[in-house]
């Protein structure tokens, strides 16, 4: 089946992790939901009719599922057949090989059955966060649509929900530090000096509250979410800095207890908070300007580390929110690269900025 001329496909566990998922649902025929805890609901699953891969920007191929086979189709002409059979052997093969690597690499035999099924990259080009499209068949309506799915990968290294960048610090105003003391403050450069900035800070008798953003448009982001997101996000990362509690559910629960919005209820701060993975996750990014669509329109699907997969539709928001929130850490990025955590005077007052960055556990 392999064809004379394949291209070289080079990737990370996540990356491949991609293809091994393609080539999964295709022999599968059907993506099952998970509950809340990314266990499979067993009379919950969506027939998958067809996946479709834009190889090149204007030019989709259509692998279309019949009983045993997966036809090939260019513009509703089949070009070949593969059998889901092959399919399947092939995607097991590949998650023995993405277990048993790290960094960057590449499969050579993995990449010739690929070219030989018109997959020439392990990643769909994609200029939104699709990483999957498929048609699928509702089960409860029978009403056929082409959804997005993104694709996370429990196979290796943790991925990120939110990346770090300029665009992530936020902005905290300082009070009770000197000149003398800050320019002492930001001289501290141990291997874990960020956590020995902010102990500085304290041991000086200085305290740390909640100023701004410093992007304007992450903050339009999180403002159409919910009005009171930057601060709420704000409060949050604060809590994380000075006590370094990093989990996201329990970093919600601080919240509650303190309330620093005067709402009077707990609730209302995991409820909002769940809203802003949800959005990451399906399409937010800190940068661009964020219409408040789903840009994965279908939802997430999961790669478990065994190889099972298995799928948070969007009509099942409620559990892939509250797996959000249970599987997510804040974390700390570069602070050289990122341009936080040193104290400066403007308008004789003093600030300190902190970066926000969420990662799965």
């Amino acid at each position: 089946m392999a064809n004379k001329n394949n291209s070289k496909m080079s990737g990370n566990k996540g990356e491949w992790s991609e293809l091994y998922a393609f080539m999964k649902l295709l022999s599968q025929g059907r993506v099952y939901a998970a509950n809340e805890k990314v266990e499979k609901i067993d009379d919950v699953f969506y027939p998958i009719l067809k996946i479709m891969r834009e190889e090149q920007k204007g030019h989709t191929i259509d692998y279309v599922i019949t009983d045993e086979n997966v036809n090939i189709e260019v513009q509703s002409k089949t070009i070949m057949t593969v059998s889901r059979k092959e399919l399947d052997d092939n995607a097991n093969r590949l998650l023995q090989e993405i277990a048993n690597h790290s960094g960057s690499f590449e499969l050579e035999e993995v990449a010739e059955f690929a070219n030989g099924i018109k997959v020439t990259k392990i990643k769909a080009p994609s200029s939104d966060t699709t990483d999957i499209s498929m048609q699928i068949e509702d089960i409860h309506t029978n009403y056929i649509r082409n959804v997005g799915f993104s694709i996370k990968s429990e196979v290796g290294n943790a991925p990120t929900l939110l990346n770090a960048g300029k665009t992530t610090n936020f902005i905290y105003k300082v009070t009770g530090i000197t000149t003398q003391q800050a320019q002492e403050i930001n001289a501290i450069d141990t291997p874990s000096k960020i956590k020995d900035r902010v102990k500085a800070i304290k041991e000086f008798g200085g305290s740390i509250s909640y100023a701004g953003m410093e992007h304007p448009g992450f903050r339009r982001n999180l403002i159409m979410v919910d009005s009171n997101m930057p601060q709420i996000i704000g409060n949050m990362l604060l809590y994380y800095y000075e006590e370094d509690i990093k989990e996201c559910d329990k970093l919600v629960e601080l919240a509650g207890e303190r309330d620093p919005l005067g709402y009077g209820d707990a609730m209302m701060y995991e409820y909002k908070f769940k809203k802003f993975l949800c959005s990451c996750a399906l399409g937010m990014k800190p940068a661009k300007k964020w219409d408040g669509l789903d840009e994965a329109n279908g939802g997430y699907i999961i790669v478990k580390a065994d190889g099972e997969i298995l799928a948070y539709h969007i009509y099942n928001r409620n559990f892939f929110e509250q797996y959000l929130l249970d599987n997510t850490i804040l974390e700390r990025a570069s602070t050289s690269r990122h341009e936080y955590m040193s104290l400066y005077e403007e308008d004789g007052e003093m600030f300190i900025k902190f970066n926000l960055q969420v990662r799965f556990k």
